[in-house]
């Protein structure tokens, strides 16, 4: 899963941890790990929404100003199904306060 380069950094630092995806299918799965940074997500929850559950706070609470904005990303390709994806981003394994555990 692909984050717009200006949601990297809250998305590390923890500061969002949900995304709005429209798409024809899936593609990723309660669990699945994806790369972020020098780290990566892990999807905690998905579920299918609608258009109308697609809020101003939902919008912010998934680093965007507002349902356009949101909407502009999210949408991808001819999708039409939506998903709320929560995830939490976990850094480099090994990697905590800068000392490598063995």
């Amino acid at each position: 899963m692909t984050f717009t380069k200006r949601l990297r950094e809250p998305i590390m630092r923890g500061e969002v941890n949900c995304t709005v995806r429209i798409w024809r299918r899936l593609h990723v799965k309660v669990g699945g790990r994806y790369r972020l940074g020098p780290g990566y997500i892990e999807v905690t929850s998905i579920r299918r929404i609608t258009f109308q559950e697609i809020t101003p706070a939902l919008a912010r609470r998934s680093g965007f100003i507002g349902v356009v904005d949101l909407l502009k990303v999210a949408k991808h390709g001819a999708g039409e199904n939506v998903y709320l994806i929560d995830f939490r981003y976990l850094p480099a394994e090994g990697k905590r306060a800068g000392v490598t555990v063995r």
